[in-house]
């Protein structure tokens, strides 16, 4: 009994003590809110008015969880997020009863079956695309599907090896982002595109001019196969590249050759580019330094640069065309880039893909140039629309990250990433196995490969690379629908 009386002497006495810790705390936070001027919810309401900031803060997390549809989260939904990660964990994809998409919205995309649907027997792997045929060491690949720029920087370690080795395991390239090529890059033996960016991380001498030398040992590397001109991307179309000083690591500033700690910010354009010249003499300088494949990334906005850009190269000779064009939806992502640009500068692929590809036809340089684009095209439907749009092959970014576990977060920017894929913090990468995320990334390129094959061949076409825009119809206004080659017609030729 005397111990039981003790006890609850103790626990009264321990309540007593957090109560008024409580009244304590509650007294302080009046006192600072009443007397702060920073922000006027606290100082009309102390302490309550606390609340409000720590549920717009919680916000983005009840929404995901809790109150947003399968189909209506952005920029990515549960129902794109949950295949991509049913996909690399290779467990079931299908679903039962019936599809909870809409197929009533206007832009909404169907595929058109076939009365007689390409057997299995009689399916065969994507055809083998060449870049760059006349250059010294052209590019061969069969791979529909690749990873797109993110440089390491923007990216930690573990997730550079993950999808270095993934890459490796799935027969695809990888893009280093204009953070220049690691070690991490290099390892597994995948096939790199080395991206120049506006700030020529890499390759640049002192003055942060292109440096011949430092290209030429670049390309001695036999793992690059191409180079990539980085003139814009869709996130911010007309601003470089942004690191917040947080994510330069001694690493990432000895890549780079910059200083640790401090931002990285890259200039908006090449100070080189300033005409359709300037881009042909710097891709034929760069083709004709490395003996490579190269061309050049960007984001279409305002178009009449893209006619006078093929008529130069027709004047010049189609020899001196680049050997690829990467285009990026408007909608692209990034680690970090200001709102504005994000959400109000550039065209979506949608509009931006079959402009240029009906350019390249019209100029008579469609079989030169290869097409390439990216811009939140993460499913097998996705990508085999814009394969049968026109591209060669598509890039992805944030499709990947999904694959080595990336919850949508948004924390990019902030090196406070909870899976350890955008972060340097040596404690949350601890959660990133390399290996294990290495063969999430391979399946889930298998599979989004496979899935592109099964909608072409429902279509009646042996592989994907046969897909057309007649096979493809889109929801009008009117909420009906129309063939993506009478809305997107391609122009015809004299000769025609």
């Amino acid at each position: 009994m005397d111990n039981m009386l003790g006890y609850l002497e103790t626990l009264s006495a321990f309540f007593i003590f957090l109560f008024g810790l409580g009244v304590f705390a509650i007294i302080y936070m009046y006192i600072v809110d009443r007397t702060q001027n920073k922000q006027a919810i606290r100082r009309n309401y102390p302490v309550i008015g606390r609340f409000r900031y720590i549920f717009e803060k919680q916000g983005e997390f009840f929404r995901q969880y809790f109150f947003a549809m399968d189909r209506e989260e952005l920029p990515f939904n549960r129902a794109e997020r949950s295949w991509v990660y049913r996909a690399a964990k290779n467990v079931d994809r299908t679903i039962a009863f019936g599809s909870t998409r809409n197929l009533e919205p206007t832009g909404t995309i169907m595929f058109m079956n076939c009365a007689f649907p390409t057997l299995e027997e009689d399916a065969v792997p994507p055809s083998t695309i060449t870049f760059g045929k006349d250059c010294r060491n052209p590019y061969s690949t069969d791979s529909l599907f690749n990873i797109s720029a993110m440089s390491f920087g923007a990216l930690s370690a573990p997730a550079v090896k993950a999808l270095s080795n993934g890459a490796a395991k799935a027969g695809c390239w990888m893009n280093t982002g204009e953070g220049g090529v690691s070690e991490h890059h290099l390892a597994s033996g995948a096939d790199i595109i080395y991206q120049i960016g506006t700030a020529k991380y890499g390759v640049s001498d002192r003055n942060g001019k292109l440096c011949d030398k430092k290209l030429i040992e670049m390309a001695e590397k036999p793992q690059i196969k191409m180079f990539e001109i980085k003139m814009s991307q869709g996130a911010k179309p007309g601003k470089g590249g942004i690191l917040p000083g947080k994510k330069v690591t001694a690493e990432i500033a000895q890549i780079r050759g910059i200083e640790q700690g401090k931002d990285s910010i890259s200039p908006n354009a090449h100070p080189e580019i300033k005409s359709v010249k300037d881009i042909l003499t710097m891709v034929n300088h760069v083709r004709d330094i490395t003996g490579k494949p190269v061309g050049f990334k960007a984001v279409i906005g305002e178009s009449l640069w893209l006619k006078e850009l093929l008529e130069e190269i027709n004047l010049q000779g189609i020899e001196f065309a680049p050997d690829f064009i990467t285009i990026d939806s408007a909608d692209g992502g990034t680690g970090a880039a200001p709102q504005p640009l994000m959400d109000y500068v550039g065209l979506p692929l949608k509009e931006s893909l079959p402009l240029v590809v009906n350019l390249l036809v019209e100029y008579g340089l469609r079989d030169r140039i290869r097409v390439i684009c990216a811009g939140k095209l993460i499913t097998p439907s996705k990508v085999a629309w814009a394969l049968a749009v026109g591209a060669d092959a598509v890039n992805s970014a944030r499709g990947f990250m999904f694959s080595l576990g990336c919850i949508q977060a948004l924390q990019c920017n902030k090196d406070t990433c909870p899976t350890g894929i955008t972060t340097h913090n040596l404690k949350l990468q601890q959660g990133l196995d390399p290996k294990d995320k290495a063969e999430r990334v391979a399946n889930y390129h298998k599979y989004i490969q496979y899935g592109v094959g099964l909608l072409a061949h429902s279509c009646g076409v042996k592989h994907a690379r046969k897909l057309e825009r007649r096979h493809v119809r889109i929801i009008q206004d009117n909420g009906l629908s129309v063939a993506l080659d009478k809305l997107y017609p391609y122009k015809k030729t004299d000769e025609e």
